[in-house]
């Protein structure tokens, strides 16, 4: 714990003395795979042979193009087509599900006309709610004296 402490203290002062001295980090701009001080030669090296790397790596790639035609074409093979959507979507930055059809918002009103006809079965005055709760309990102490007349344990 002690070694932790002693490491950030000395590592608080440390930076200050690099802040003073005048080192601005991130300040400029360097271009893209170039390192601190390396060499303008140097990196127009670097960046010729990664044109010549991916130029090489392209024509492998249409080689074995070539190569996976000619087999197919041997064997009959058809090649294979990634499939697109069906119904490329209106906005591609709508992150919600597509938009319903006419035909299924007819349907979903239908069903909700069908679920607003049951609740019409439904008493729909208080009172009768209130009587009709009320007479649970008896109806239901009724039907477990029943059914505990019809079951007798021996």
């Amino acid at each position: 714990m002690a070694s932790f402490i002693a490491k950030q203290m000395v590592g608080d002062q440390l930076k200050s003395v690099k802040g003073a001295l005048g080192d601005k980090e991130g300040d400029e701009e360097k271009p893209e795979g170039a390192e601190e001080g390396e060499d303008p030669e140097i990196t127009a090296a670097r960046l010729e042979a990664e044109e010549k790397r991916k130029e090489k790596h392209r024509k492998m790639e249409e080689e074995r193009e070539e190569m996976r035609q000619s087999i197919r074409d041997k064997y009959g093979l058809k090649k294979k087509v990634k499939e697109e959507e069906a119904e490329p979507l209106a906005d591609p930055g709508r992150v919600g599900r597509k938009k319903k059809t006419p035909a299924e918002l007819a349907a979903e009103q239908n069903a909700e006309e069908e679920d607003e006809d049951e609740f019409a079965k439904f008493p729909s005055n208080l009172s009768e709610l209130t009587s009709k709760v009320s007479e649970m309990p008896s109806k239901l102490a009724q039907g477990v004296s029943d059914v505990s007349e019809k079951c007798v344990l021996q």
